[in-house]
């Protein structure tokens, strides 16, 4: 029985800035993506969740291949269990 995981990716992504509206939007709306900060000169910060490995890296090729997206590069991952991921930790 496989366990339940989760995996969080972090990106860089760059666009050509005339493109950073169109390719906010179709990141935006990719399952699992969040856009935390983006500039003029057309970098966005990304991170994804999704259930393994696998999909982080079918969304990272996503994200690679939509017109105007000039590099997206994986800055971190991580990936542990669902019950890890909810365990509640006492404050010190």
């Amino acid at each position: 029985m496989p366990i339940d995981e989760l995996h969080i990716a972090s990106l860089v992504v760059h666009s050509t800035p005339r493109r950073l509206d169109s390719v906010s939007s179709v990141i935006a709306a990719l399952p699992g993506a969040c856009i935390h900060a983006s500039s003029a000169s057309g970098k966005l910060v990304v991170t994804l969740e999704a259930p393994d490995a696998e999909a982080i890296t079918a969304t990272v090729a996503s994200i690679q291949h939509v017109d105007g997206v000039l590099s997206a590069a994986l800055v971190y991952q991580c990936a542990d269990s669902l019950d890890a991921m909810n365990e509640e930790i006492a404050d010190a």
